[in-house]
């Protein structure tokens, strides 16, 4: 008995997923993304700039293929590189993004500039918190990966830009695992963060009339779509 439960234990050892390995098999049979984003990525990965990660690539591509979004917000442009994703598969959108970080905004201009889709990218350089009250109309759709601070502070507003069933997908809440721990065990420097991450997922998941929920894909990404009681209705 004892041997056989020994036997199992090994069986199920062997056959849990790696990530390393999965990630490796998914890479493998995935259709490929255009060469001038593949080109921007190498770039950005050379000048050690940060871009979203390949899971995280393949699941934008998925979501604007499903919603095919005619207005898109995106709250921290980086180097422009998931802008320029989301206007390749989502042909018929407007983007308009925003980006604070001085080093980045040229590359920004550089970039949408460089590429052909980035003809129908609006992009804003300054802070975020200040130039989204001066938007107009509604957004479809909304990506937020940008300082995570700001989060909470800009979440009622940018709930109001949501159009009814429109989706907000914020990336990179997980924090590298450290939301999963006590404020406590934080270091103190990350802890306001730590703490206006937690707000902020909170409200997304007890707001009346916003569904959320939140995967465990790249380093956390929460999902959250508007209803008709969201404004009311």
């Amino acid at each position: 008995m004892e041997e056989e439960f020994r036997i199992e234990s090994i069986r199920k050892e062997a056959l849990s997923l790696d990530p390393v390995r999965l990630e490796s098999y998914i890479e493998s049979i995935d259709e490929g993304f255009p060469e001038e984003l593949r080109e921007l990525e190498a770039r950005s990965l050379e000048l050690n700039v940060p871009i979203i990660r390949r899971p995280t690539q393949r699941f934008l591509r998925f979501l604007m293929r499903m919603k095919q979004p005619k207005r898109i917000l995106e709250i921290g442009s980086g180097v422009g590189f998931s802008a320029l994703l989301m206007a390749h598969f989502a042909p018929e959108a407007l983007i308009t993004t925003i980006e604070s970080y001085p080093p980045r905004i040229e590359k920004c201009r550089e970039h949408f500039s460089q590429y052909r889709d980035g003809s129908r990218i609006t992009f804003l350089p300054g802070d975020a918190g200040e130039l989204i009250d001066e938007l107009d109309g509604k957004f479809d759709f909304i990506f937020l990966d940008a300082a995570k601070g700001q989060y909470p502070v800009m979440s009622d507003r940018l709930l109001g830009l949501l159009s009814e069933d429109g989706m907000i997908v914020t990336d990179n809440v997980l924090q590298e695992g450290s939301l999963l721990e006590s404020h406590y065990i934080v270091p103190r420097r990350d802890r306001t963060i730590h703490k206006r991450m937690r707000e902020y997922l909170y409200k997304l998941t007890h707001t009346p009339g916003i569904s959320t929920e939140i995967l465990d894909l790249g380093d956390g990404m929460a999902l959250s779509v508007k209803t008709r009681q969201a404004d009311g209705k």
